[in-house]
């Protein structure tokens, strides 16, 4: 079995594009890590992901503004039936996967059930979209910092990560 070079692809893509220079991928020496202060089992966990998904709108309807900024992060109650919502990502490798299983990048409903069997003690209110913008810096200043804020506010224990 072959798996897809994603990082091989990426920096191919951007030097098509005719980028100067190569993509730059984020690394940090130290990264900022806490351990839980109480079991999963009575942990409140949220999700973030950068899959652009959005809940569908009847045609003609428009995004809100903060679900088409970059560095934006938007809401989605969690609630949300998983048939309403959609990703609007274009920037994926069409010919190694496709975006039709929601739970395969965004895992609302597996999250869900590890609350209903007691793995983990509850989901936040909402699970939350980061609009990327490939910048370092828009993710240091603005979107990490905004993203902190949502899990606060939420009471968040834990915050599951899910690039796409």
């Amino acid at each position: 079995m072959e798996y897809v070079r994603y990082m091989d692809r990426i920096r191919d893509y951007y030097i098509a594009q005719g980028y100067e220079k190569p993509y730059r991928w984020a690394h940090y020496e130290e990264v900022p890590f806490t351990p839980l202060k109480k079991p999963l089992a009575e942990s409140t966990v949220t999700l973030f992901s950068t899959s652009d998904v959005s809940v569908r709108r009847p045609e003609g309807e428009t995004l809100p503004a903060t679900e088409t900024t970059v560095g934006d992060v938007y809401s989605v109650p969690w609630d949300t039936p998983v048939e309403d919502l959609y990703s609007r990502q274009e920037s994926f490798d069409r010919y190694a996967t496709n975006l039709d299983d929601l739970n395969s990048y965004l895992p609302l409903t597996r999250l869900q059930e590890f609350v209903e069997s007691g793995r983990i003690g509850s989901v936040s209110e909402n699970f939350h979209n980061v609009n990327r913008g490939y910048s370092q810096k828009l993710m240091l200043e603005k979107s990490a910092p905004e993203a902190l804020q949502i899990c606060r506010d939420e009471r968040a224990d834990i915050a599951v990560l899910t690039p796409v």
